[in-house]
């Protein structure tokens, strides 16, 4: 019986391809120390996941009938990829899915900080009916985004979505990846069916911080950004995280915030989740997401399918050579 624990759920398009195809699907949430118990005694084959649930060397090796780990999304950093595939194990994720709906948070933070719109939005119920000139006052002195630069640090599928909006929006861009000298975008322009070919060359890590007003960071972890990187910005720039908790260290960002260096932050992943900084979270100059980059109807079940489809194809091949 092909057995397959959802455990941290997946959308009911991927349910039903899966059920098609005669997979049971279970979508019970296994709290993490229960796991390898679970997994054992309803004899799960296939185990899938977003990046609440952590599957780890300990729980690969108790688990002899598992032989797919499938993770919902991009990042890998909650399984021992490695490991796991030393043992036999297929590990599929799904790395396009959601690289839209990361871009468009990118913005939608961009937007918030730009225009103040994450402290008006907690203001102006308070304020709003009897301070309503001063707010108007206060809030009147934002910044457009038209003409100037945004540095897209980790040029992949989700940097290559920021630079196609940072297009559409007339924005400058500048992008820097180890990996990517240059990529061919391709922006399509549904309104008047046309397409547009931009050729984006990548520049230096220091360039892309010199010369940006607003930083994007789209990587798979480590720390990138601290008190050096802060530094080199421009003075007044905005940095936006919606990669990986720890990629721009929280204590050298809070001191750039509050001497004004930085002037604005929008995170939507964090350093000690699911319990962020709380100077940060109510931080003046800091809009917040509690990481839900991913998180749209859209690409849940544009994840689902494609997670569901390359499990059928993983098991087909597994049982073509058993």
């Amino acid at each position: 019986m092909k057995k397959i624990l959802a455990n941290d759920g997946i959308d009911k398009a991927g349910k039903e391809l899966l059920e098609k195809a005669g997979f049971i699907v279970d979508t019970q949430k296994v709290p993490q120390e229960k796991l390898i118990d679970i997994i054992n005694k309803n004899e799960y084959t296939a185990l899938v996941v977003r990046s609440a649930t952590k599957v780890k060397k300990e729980l690969i090796d108790a688990c002899e009938n598992l032989k797919i780990i499938a993770r919902g999304g991009v990042g890998m950093d909650n399984i021992d990829v490695e490991y796991a595939k030393q043992k036999g194990i297929v590990v599929i994720n799904t790395p396009g899915a959601s690289s839209h709906s990361v871009a468009e948070l990118v913005f939608a933070h961009l937007l918030s900080l730009s225009r103040y719109l994450h402290l008006s939005n907690r203001e102006m119920p308070a304020l709003g009916y009897t301070e309503f000139n001063e707010l108007k006052k206060k809030y009147s002195a934002g910044i457009e985004l038209k003409d100037k630069t945004i540095g897209i640090v980790g040029f992949g599928r989700i940097g290559q979505e920021v630079a196609k909006i940072a297009i559409g929006l007339q924005m400058q861009v500048l992008a820097y990846d180890p990996y990517v000298t240059s990529v061919e975008l391709e922006i399509e322009f549904l309104s008047v069916n046309k397409k547009l070919n931009v050729d984006i060359k990548t520049t230096t890590l220091e360039g892309v911080l010199k010369n940006s007003d607003f930083i994007t960071l789209h990587v798979p972890g480590g720390v990138i950004i601290s008190k050096r990187e802060l530094e080199m910005m421009k003075n007044g720039a905005m940095i936006i995280n919606a990669s990986r908790g720890g990629v721009i260290n929280e204590r050298d960002l809070l001191g750039a915030l509050n001497n004004g260096k930085i002037a604005g932050a929008g995170l939507d992943v964090f350093e000690n989740e699911p319990h962020p900084n709380v100077e940060l979270l109510k931080h003046a100059k800091v809009s917040i997401s509690p990481h839900v980059g991913a998180s749209t109807s859209e690409a849940q079940e544009r994840i689902a399918i494609e997670l569901s489809e390359k499990i059928i194809q993983a098991f087909s091949k597994l049982q073509i050579h058993s």
